[in-house]
């Protein structure tokens, strides 16, 4: 890598052969990486965006992120990063900026995301990814749903089991999540005015369960119809409910109690 001629611009060469420019600048000491870019003008631009954003107050949060059309040349989650070094004093790699007692994350799609201070150091390790309305970290080589760090389960339907108590879906302090339902394979039902939940487990097709008056015997009921059809050789991936908080011997009377359909003690692999 060489300096071009151009300040905080850096020409480098691809594994093609082809040329390409880095762009960086240095700010109180640390030196930070801007992107890469086709055109060293291009580089050099962000460069400048740079120094204007870490020099210029005048430019805010607001500024960048409810700007209609954003002038700069860096891309909005470094316009971020820097901001959050020039008003908060520390630097993530991750497009974080820090308040009070919570911080902010900002998607690609521009789409702000709450945190509590507590998932500060997570999410500038990991970097949020979005997919089809889900929210992804990579976590050991895995792609892990982050609703599941607020006790949410996989795919969990918004409204039926989880709501947001401020109304806001992408404030994600702990105080705002309320778990409706915790456990998989259970839907919560209303009738009458009383609340049941039914159970239910996936075979090429829904095959109910049954109904329970509480969220857990609907939970030891989708344990017990998984016990049964592995026996019977099916091999699906399924989720075992935990139910931590209950004794064992609790767990183990409600489990000899409930009762499976028998079109799902006699389902067996095709």
């Amino acid at each position: 890598m060489q300096n071009s001629a151009l300040p905080g611009v850096y020409e480098t060469t691809k594994k093609d052969g082809s040329i390409y420019y880095r762009a960086s600048f240095t700010y109180e000491g640390k030196h930070i990486s801007l992107g890469s870019f086709s055109q060293k003008e291009q580089a050099h631009q962000a460069y400048l965006d740079a120094k204007e954003l870490m020099q210029n107050t005048a430019i805010t949060l607001d500024t960048v992120t409810l700007a209609e059309k954003n002038a700069f040349t860096l891309s909005l989650e470094k316009q971020i990063c820097l901001l959050n070094l020039r008003d908060n004093h520390i630097y993530f790699s991750t497009p974080m900026y820090v308040r009070n007692k919570y911080f902010y994350y900002f998607l690609p799609s521009g789409d702000r995301l709450t945190f509590d201070m507590d998932d500060l150091f997570f999410y500038a390790s990991h970097k949020i990814m979005q997919r089809k309305g889900h929210l992804f970290v990579a976590d050991y080589g895995m792609q892990l749903n982050i609703v599941n760090r607020y006790g949410i389960k996989n795919y969990g339907v918004l409204g039926r089991d989880y709501r947001f108590r401020n109304g806001d879906p992408f404030d994600f302090r702990y105080e705002n999540i309320e778990i409706l339902n915790a456990y998989h394979g259970v839907t919560p039902l209303l009738s009458k005015g009383k609340g049941k939940y039914k159970a239910q487990i996936h075979l090429k097709g829904n095959f109910v369960i049954g109904t329970y008056d509480t969220s857990l015997e609907a939970a030891i009921a989708y344990n017990k119809a998984i016990d049964i059809v592995r026996k019977n050789g099916i091999t699906k991936n399924f989720t075992q409910n935990e139910t931590e908080g209950i004794a064992p011997s609790v767990y183990a009377k409600l489990y000899s109690e409930i009762r499976i359909p028998e079109k799902i003690q006699n389902y067996r692999a095709e």
